[in-house]
């Protein structure tokens, strides 16, 4: 296989340019053979004319003479043998060789009354013509067979000298088409190679470069804008990345800062301090460092979920996801949760009837109303993190509710509240890394970024509303956040 653009790109020329050399050549032989045959046959037909002309009545009976002017007709550089034959229409030989071969099927035609044909005399190849004539005299008529033959060396050095010149015409063409290609290709990549050699040359870490596109030609251009929009890309990525990484430093700072201050006032103090603690104190230093603790595990784990929503949730093949089942273990692991608080944690369903698939992944149509065909993994962590979100900013005895819709063509997944909402100003905000709008309430700003994520590979749209229904004080004006999930062509 050959990996050189410019070996390819020659091969892509020169292979049809040799076909078309070959099958000229082809074609430039086949003319000279037959220009060869036509100066030979017509040779051998005027070489029998002459014999023809030279039979003579003697004496009651046909008799044949050779005359040079017949013979001087052959005469070649080749040194060509030339065979003769007289005979009369019984068979009798009136002149030359003896049981001479002739054509296995007799057909004169042709004003001449002649045909030519080849055979093999005396170990050679020959050409040969035969024709007939009668004589006629007082004595009667008689039909006279005249065959006369030649070896090809003649024939065949005139072939070559017609075929060859015509066929050194054509590799000569075919050579300067190697060297102009050749030539040209690698005039023409210099500007790729060069562009090559800039990228080469830049340093490891610049990634604010650009290429110029108009330097090379039009059809590379794209090449060129394809590896501008990477780099853009990249730095995009790179910038993102620092600021995941900033931010991600801040919310572990201070959870690790309590707990180093714990730890130094703990190790501080004296054995007889230590002792001199009540069971209350040394309760209150437990719950700091569990506090902490926990909050270190909580930013871990949702900046582990978030890295792999940012992945697309790996490639993973895709299966059916029953989304109903996964609501209903989110409601169930999260009610404790909604108890301490008080909160009213409901549920809603509402489907349009949905024909299982023809395979029979799925165990009914029921059960396929609420089922998605992705190869995401995610979306327990999607359904988690939307109802958790709602369950912190919602205060005591509000209502949280999970519901799910399914229709034809896409599944609405949402969660309504009634807590204090979101302004409408600050909604795309909220799907940031780590921007929270009240401090107060425990979190790592993480939840609504991950959700978008996990929508955006599965390639679902979100959505964040005022809630449909209104509340009275103390409630706020409440918020629905809605996945809308398309259904791919064959899911129903």
């Amino acid at each position: 296989m050959l990996h050189s653009l410019r070996a390819r790109l020659a091969l892509w020329l020169l292979l049809p340019l040799a076909v078309l050399v070959g099958l000229c050549g082809w074609f430039a032989h086949e003319h000279a053979e037959d220009a060869a045959d036509y100066v030979q046959d017509h040779d051998l037909l005027s070489s029998a004319k002459i014999l023809a002309d030279r039979l003579i009545w003697e004496d009651g009976d046909v008799r044949a003479s050779v005359p040079p002017s017949a013979l001087s007709l052959f005469m070649s550089p080749a040194r060509d043998h030339v065979y003769l034959s007289v005979m009369d229409a019984q068979g009798q030989l009136l002149a030359g060789q003896q049981n001479f071969p002739q054509p296995p099927k007799l057909q004169l035609s042709g004003s001449d009354n002649a045909q030519w044909y080849d055979a093999v005399w005396q170990g050679q190849p020959i050409r040969a013509v035969i024709t007939r004539r009668a004589m006629y005299d007082v004595a009667g008529a008689r039909e006279i067979t005249i065959l006369v033959g030649k070896t090809t060396h003649s024939r065949d050095n005139m072939v070559q000298t017609l075929w060859w010149p015509t066929m050194e015409y054509l590799l000569w063409a075919l050579a300067v088409a190697v060297l102009v290609s050749a030539t040209a290709l690698t005039l023409e990549l210099r500007a790729l190679l060069r562009m090559a050699r800039q990228l080469a040359e830049r340093p490891a870490r610049d990634l604010d470069f650009h290429l110029d596109s108009r330097q090379i030609h039009q059809e590379l251009r794209p090449l060129t804008d394809t590896v501008n929009q990477f780099a853009r890309t990249i730095r995009a990525q790179v910038a993102r990345q620092r600021q995941f990484i900033s931010d991600a430093a801040h919310q572990l700072r201070t959870p690790l800062a309590i707990q180093a201050h714990t730890l130094e006032q703990a190790l501080g103090q004296t054995p007889a301090e230590l002792a001199a603690l009540s069971v209350a104190q040394r309760l209150a230093v437990l719950q700091r460092l569990q506090r902490s603790n926990q909050q270190l595990l909580n930013v871990a784990n949702q900046l582990l979920t978030l890295a792999q929503a940012e992945a697309g949730g790996a490639a993973q093949t895709p299966q059916w996801l029953d989304l109903r089942a996964l609501c209903l273990q989110c409601l169930e692991a999260l009610a404790p949760a909604a108890d301490l608080k008080q909160i009213d944690l409901g549920w809603e369903e509402r489907a349009a009837p949905a024909a299982a698939p023809a395979d029979g992944a799925m165990p009914s149509a029921d059960a396929h109303a609420f089922s998605l065909y992705t190869s995401s993994r995610l979306l327990p962590e999607l359904i988690a993190n939307l109802v958790d979100n709602a369950i912190r900013y919602t205060p005591p005895q509000g209502q949280v509710t999970l519901g799910l819709e399914a229709s034809a063509g896409s599944l609405l997944l949402w969660v309504q509240d009634n807590g204090p909402g979101i302004p409408a100003q600050s909604r795309d905000r909220v799907l940031e890394r780590f921007y929270r709008l009240a401090n107060d309430t425990p979190g790592t700003g993480l939840g609504l970024a991950i959700v978008q994520e996990v929508a955006r590979a599965t390639g679902a749209s979100l959505q964040l509303a005022d809630a449909q229904q209104r509340y009275t004080p103390p409630f706020g004006p409440g918020l629905r956040i809605s996945v809308r999930f398309v259904r791919a062509v064959g899911e129903h």
